[in-house]
């Protein structure tokens, strides 16, 4: 799905706020920004509004961005199809606990290999799909709303 016109400039270190809103924060990178954008618009039909940022790099990462997200929704969730533990997640959570504590979760590979198959398939076996973006974000939001 396109996102972007094609003349679009990006800056390097710099996110892109794609969609505002208050409740949530999703951060997203590569082909989990459409998913992003898509659970967002599911979400918002359930009354949930969602910030979708693309993060556009890792490194370096827009450490304002992350911050500003923190501070304004109490909730992030980042959505990358790299693992875990090594990519775009890990950064996001390193830069949350030296700045601006909140609640974090993931939708990523789960520590294990990768593995070659339909896009689709993939984004299935991987629980990286707009579903699964939709529930960690209804997670986040009720875990924000217990504090």
């Amino acid at each position: 799905k396109k996102i972007y016109p094609d003349d679009t400039k990006f800056s390097i270190g710099k996110a892109n706020t794609l969609r505002d809103g208050t409740d949530a924060t999703i951060i997203a990178l590569g082909t989990e920004v459409s998913e992003a954008l898509m659970a967002a618009q599911m979400l918002a039909q359930e009354g949930i509004q969602v910030r979708v940022l693309d993060a556009v790099t890792v490194k370096p990462l827009d450490e304002t961005a992350v911050i500003h997200a923190s501070k304004e929704t109490g909730a992030i969730i980042v959505a990358e199809n790299h693992n875990v533990k090594t990519g775009l997640f890990a950064s996001v959570c390193e830069t949350l606990a030296q700045n601006a504590p909140c609640i974090a979760h993931a939708v990523a590979i789960q520590d294990e290999f990768g593995e070659v198959g339909n896009y689709e398939e993939l984004l299935h076996r991987f629980h990286l799909s707009a579903e699964d973006i939709a529930a960690q974000v209804k997670n986040a939001v009720e875990e924000k709303q217990k504090k």
